[in-house]
C-alpha cells in the first residue's frame, strides 16, 4: 500500500511538472545558441549560460493589481532592470549569477550606445506585430547586445514580468532577509529627501520574511542605498538565490499548483528550454554553491547622462578568468571593478556565499 501510495504521489508530481513546462509561454524565434566572434572560451561545451530577465511589463496586470502592487501603469515602458546571467557547469555542482547592471553604457545593435537597460525597448518597438511578436524582438536585441559584450553564449532564455516577483515570492512562501539598517524608501521620505519615487518599502533592521509585494519593494528600491543600483543588484542575487533555496526544499512539492500558475502568467522562455531537463541539472546544487559576480564598470556621465561605462575587452577578461578556474562558494567576490565602492556593512561579493541568506546582514 505504501509503495502505491508513493507511486501515485510522484506520478500526480510528475504530471503537475509535466503541465507547468508545457503550459509556461514560450518566444519563438530568439537568437540563443549562437556563438558571437571571439566567445569567450569555457570549461566544457555542455556548460549552460541562462539569461534572466527581469521586464518591467505590466501589460499582463489588471488595475486592480497595478493599485495594489503600487506601480500604476508603465506608459509603454518596457525596460529590462534586472539581467543576469546565470552560469552552470555541466556537473550541476555548482552556479555563478552574473550580473549585467541596468545603467550599463553598451553598444545596441542598429541603436548605438545606450543604457543597457534600453536594448529590449527598442527591439520591441522597432517591431510591429502581436504582443508576443513584439516581446521575442526585445528579447533577440537584448540578447544579442549581451552576447556581443560579454563574449558569451546566450543558450537560455527566461523572462519574468514586474507581477512574477510577487506571484512566485508568494507561492513559495516568502523569502528570508536580514537588513543592515532600517528602510524607509516611501514616496514621503523620498520627497523629503529631494528625490521622486521610491519603491515603498518600509521595515525596521533585522530578520523578516518577505513576500508578495514587499518582495517586490525589496528588489526595486533604488534610494538609499550606499551604493545605489549597484546594491539593488546584489539584492536581486539574493532574492533568486534565497528563492532557489525554497523552490529546491521538499517543502515547495506542496505548494507546485501555485508556483505552476504563477510561472504560466508571468514567465517567459525560449522554446528549447526544457523545464524538467534544467532541474535534473541542477538536482545537487544548493543555495551555497550559487555564487553572485557583476561585471566591472565605471561610473561616469556621457552625453548629460549618469551611466555606468563598461570596458569591452575588460568584460570579457573578467568573464574568462572568472568561469574558466574553480570558484569556491565562501570565497566573497575578489573581482576588481573599477567602480568605486561605497562604505557598506554588507558583503561586498555574492549574497550567497556560507551564511549569508540566515545571518549576513544585507543593505
Amino acid at each position: 500500500m505504501l509503495s502505491a501510495g508513493l507511486l501515485l504521489l510522484a506520478g500526480y508530481y510528475w504530471q503537475t511538472f509535466r503541465s507547468i513546462n508545457n503550459g509556461v509561454p514560450r518566444l519563438q524565434n530568439l537568437a540563443v545558441g549562437q556563438a558571437p566572434s571571439d566567445s569567450v572560451k569555457v570549461p566544457s561545451g555542455k556548460d549552460m549560460n541562462i539569461l534572466l530577465v527581469g521586464n518591467d511589463d505590466r501589460t499582463n496586470m489588471t488595475k486592480a493589481e497595478q493599485a495594489t502592487l503600487r506601480v500604476g501603469s508603465d506608459g509603454g515602458s518596457k525596460s529590462t532592470d534586472t539581467m543576469m546571467i546565470m552560469h552552470v557547469p555541466a556537473d550541476g555542482s555548482k552556479a555563478t549569477l552574473i550580473s549585467l547592471p541596468r545603467d550599463s553604457y553598451v553598444s545596441i545593435p542598429g541603436h548605438g550606445m545606450n543604457r543597457l537597460n534600453s536594448a529590449y525597448v527598442f527591439g520591441y518597438n522597432d517591431k510591429s506585430g502581436t504582443i508576443d511578436e513584439k516581446r521575442s524582438a526585445g528579447a533577440n536585441l537584448l540578447i544579442k547586445s549581451i552576447s556581443n559584450l560579454t563574449g558569451l553564449t546566450i543558450n537560455h532564455y527566461i523572462q519574468v514580468s514586474l507581477l512574477g516577483f510577487y506571484e512566485i515570492s508568494n507561492a513559495i512562501g516568502g523569502i528570508p532577509v536580514n537588513l543592515c539598517n532600517a528602510v524607509d524608501d516611501s514616496p514621503a521620505a523620498n520627497q523629503a529627501a529631494g528625490l521622486d519615487g521610491g519603491s515603498g518599502l518600509v521595515l525596521s533592521k533585522g530578520m523578516h520574511t518577505i513576500k508578495g509585494v514587499t518582495a517586490l519593494e525589496f528588489v526595486r528600491q533604488r534610494h538609499f542605498l550606499p551604493g545605489g543600483d549597484l546594491d539593488r543588484v546584489r539584492r536581486q542575487q539574493y532574492f533568486l538565490t534565497a528563492a532557489f533555496r525554497q523552490v529546491a526544499s521538499a517543502g515547495i512539492l506542496t505548494k507546485l499548483n501555485a508556483l505552476g500558475s504563477a510561472l504560466k502568467r508571468n514567465v517567459y522562455l525560449d522554446p528549447g528550454l526544457d523545464l524538467l531537463g534544467i532541474a535534473q541539472q541542477l538536482e545537487h546544487l544548493t543555495a551555497n554553491n550559487i555564487i553572485g559576480k557583476t561585471i566591472p564598470t565605471n561610473a561616469q556621465q556621457i552625453n548629460g547622462q549618469d551611466v555606468l561605462a563598461v570596458d569591452k575587452t575588460q568584460v570579457r577578461a573578467f568573464l574568462g578568468q572568472l568561469l574558466n578556474k574553480p570558484t569556491p562558494s565562501v570565497t566573497p567576490s575578489s573581482a576588481k571593478s573599477t567602480t568605486k565602492k561605497p562604505a557598506s556593512t554588507s558583503p561586498s561579493g555574492s549574497a550567497s556565499k556560507t551564511k549569508a541568506i540566515d545571518a549576513t546582514c544585507i543593505n
